[in-house]
Formats: C-alpha cells, structure tokens, sequence
C-alpha cells in the first residue's frame, strides 16, 4: 500500500465522520501507518449533508485533500451525483444499496451491500449500517486488519454501544464469507 485515499458521503446521523476516523484510528493506532482525517458536514444534526475522507499510506502524508478517491462509500442518494465523478479509475464504489439506489456500472467495481436492512432486522438500530459497511469492506479489500479494526471501534464509540458496533461489523464481515 502506498496512498489509499477513502471518502465517505452520506446524510448527518448515519456514521459517516465515525467510519473515516475508524479507519484512521485502525491505521495509526493499531498498524503503524499514517492517517490524515477531514469531515465536512451542515449544521443539522441529522439528516443533512456529511462527508469524511481519511488518507492511510505507510509513507508520511504531505498533501491530506483526498482528490480521487480509491474507495468511495456512499450511504445516501444524495451523495452519489455530488462524488462519482471523483472516484479513480479502477477504484472501489461501496454502497448501501437500501439506500443508494442510482449506482450505475462505470470504470469501477461496486460493492452493493443492504445494510441499512441487515442493521434493522438483525441489529435493531439502522444507526450501525456504517460499521455492517466497514466489516465488508474490510473483508473484501485487507486494507485493515479485523483485529485493528475491532480494536478501533473498542476505542471509540461509548462503552455502551462496543457490543452493537463489533456485532454489526462482524456482520459486515460475514457477508463477505470466510
């Protein structure tokens, strides 16, 4: 890995700054890499715009604006026609597929996951679809290590929400097969 640039686009209430510093956290924290994290999002708590982009490369990162991003996770419509246009040839589209609806095939692979469903069907609360999310693309890409990343969410979500957050990433997990 030299430069992995990641950027995360969805509404305000579903995660999206959480799963950016995620990411960073594993990769800093628990993996000897470099991380650089950035978020923007409206004043509303819930519901308008969010996007989070984090950087992960094993060399020392002098330019932290994410501009194409390799993997791009949408989590709302919304936040597809705003950000396809930046994703790098060959780069990876993550979407929750409940949710993001317009995806169309382009110079990329799309990983088409239903996790705001899994979230309120077998979790009970759509707020973790974003940690169901991570735990495929985890799976799929070896970006971060399980371990790291479990760790990661250990450190920062409230006590009282580490039991949900771990099962919906395993979930993510597991949708991915052994």
């Amino acid at each position: 890995m030299s430069r992995i640039e990641i950027l995360v686009g969805g509404v305000g209430g579903q995660g999206v700054v959480l799963s950016a510093v995620l990411l960073g956290t594993a990769a800093t924290l628990f993996e000897n890499k470099k991380a650089v994290q950035t978020q923007s999002y409206s004043s509303e708590l819930r519901g308008g715009s969010a996007r989070a982009e984090v950087i992960i490369s094993e060399e020392p990162i002098s330019d932290p604006q994410v501009r194409r991003p390799d993997i791009l996770i949408l989590l709302a419509e919304d936040a597809l026609p705003k950000y396809i246009g930046r994703i790098k040839p060959k780069g990876l589209l993550v979407i929750d597929s409940d949710l993001v609806k317009g995806a169309k095939p382009g110079d990329y692979e799309i990983l088409s996951i239903p996790a705001t469903s899994i979230a309120d069907k077998e979790m009970g609360n759509i707020v973790v679809a974003n940690l169901i999310i991570l735990g495929a693309l985890i799976k799929k890409t070896g970006l971060l290590s399980v371990d790291s990343m479990e760790k990661a969410i250990e450190a920062s979500v409230p006590k009282k929400a580490i039991g949900l957050n771990l099962n919906a990433f395993r979930r993510g997990l597991a949708l991915m097969g052994e």
